[in-house]
């Protein structure tokens, strides 16, 4: 420091802080060998509190307001330096302007998942975060306990601190909370409450006042959430069997609005699979339920070089024919008799029904003997379908 700064720090008279950045929590006034001129006027403002140190020892404390340095208003200082009959020269000591201000918007929030027992879902992992807001309460405590000599002391160096705490006292406040998970949202201030009730005492032995907690989301992993939106879709579907008649009609009015015979035909197939996908989702969802019967294919396959027979009746027994080696079928009854008439098929010919151990001569089958013997027990059949090569 030169010698006008030297000059110009012995005549200041006036001590004040003005510049106050935001997250300044303590600031110390700067002036050459810490001399303060006899008389001097000390203003402090709103927000603020002005704390005399000398030599290393706490003195007086000054609130809001404007004061003349004399003996009457130090009596701290005056005592410890010793001044029986007050003072006319400079006289040295520290003064710290410490704000009082709440320092808001301070993050805090867990940083691994907190595990809780819920009564519906079991065993849950929960995360937390949130903010909350403190101010300095008591300056020489502050000043004592955590400043030290600092002369430009931020928020920053003790949020870290402050955020640990509030971290490891909210997962035990939750416990024995006892919230289920669904109904924690609608309890969020009343657990803010509880948490900064709970840890205000440690915040005060810094001599630090924690003014307000706020918790602003709490939540699940994301799987979990995952299964609780599907949960959820469906309880707002509700009746399923309703829901089904409806996608179905919704892809065939898709598929009337398709022009041309392509967009009809893969508008029935859509639709076709939606009513499949219906059946097969209301058996997987109502429980104890059998899953609705799927379309199969009724039409029989040909005989070789045949076209195709209508469907069969759900109770007539069906044929398996050997023809060449080769599987060919099934076959109604009254197929067969037609092709016996005709002589595509003998006595001889291998045959096989739902119900037979094995394949036999159509001649050792009671249902197809009388094909054989000339006098036939079926009743006159319609034309029949063309004959297989043989």
């Amino acid at each position: 420091m030169g010698l006008w700064d030297k000059i110009r720090g012995e005549f200041i008279d006036i001590i004040e802080w003005i510049d106050d950045p935001g997250n300044v929590l303590v600031h110390r006034f700067e002036r050459y060998n810490n001399e303060i001129k006899n008389g001097a006027q000390l203003i402090v403002r709103e927000g603020q509190v002005a704390v005399f140190v000398r030599e290393g020892k706490l003195a007086d404390v000054f609130n809001p307001g404007t004061y003349e340095l004399k003996t009457e208003n130090l009596p701290i200082l005056s005592t410890l330096a010793g001044w029986k009959y007050g003072f006319d020269s400079p006289f040295k000591a520290e003064v710290y302007f410490v704000s009082t201000r709440k320092m808001t918007d301070q993050k805090w929030g867990t940083k691994n998942p907190v595990m809780l027992r819920d009564p519906e879902f079991g065993p849950v992992r929960l995360r937390a975060f949130g903010s909350y807001e403190f101010r300095v309460s008591e300056p020489t405590v502050f000043i004592q306990d955590v400043v030290g000599t600092d002369g430009n002391f931020t928020a920053d160096e003790i949020s870290t601190q402050l955020r640990n705490i509030v971290v490891s006292r909210f997962p035990d406040a939750l416990g024995e909370a006892k919230i289920p998970v669904l109904d924690l949202a609608a309890n969020y201030d009343e657990l803010g409450d509880v948490v900064c009730g709970r840890i205000s005492e440690e915040f005060l032995k810094y001599g630090i006042e924690l003014t307000k907690l706020l918790v602003e989301n709490i939540s699940l992993p994301e799987a979990v959430e995952k299964a609780l939106d599907t949960r959820s879709s469906m309880g707002v579907i509700g009746n399923m069997q309703q829901f089904q008649q409806y996608q179905a009609g919704q892809a065939m009015m898709e598929a009337a609005g398709n022009e041309g015979v392509g967009g009809l035909a893969a508008g029935g197939m859509a639709a076709g699979m939606g009513f499949g996908m219906a059946g097969a989702m209301a058996g997987a969802m109502a429980p104890g339920q059998a899953p609705a019967p799927q379309p199969v294919a009724a039409t029989p396959p040909p005989m070789p070089g045949a076209a195709a027979a209508p469907p069969p009746l759900p109770t007539a027994k069906q044929y398996h024919v050997s023809v060449n080696g080769q599987q060919a079928g099934p076959y109604t009854s009254s197929h067969m008799e037609q092709y016996a008439k005709a002589g595509q098929i003998t006595g001889e010919t291998l045959v096989w029904a739902e119900g037979m151990p094995s394949w036999l001569p159509a001649q050792q089958v009671p249902e197809l003997a009388a094909l054989f013997g000339g006098d036939s027990s079926f009743p006159p059949p319609p034309p029949p379908p063309p004959p297989p090569s043989l």
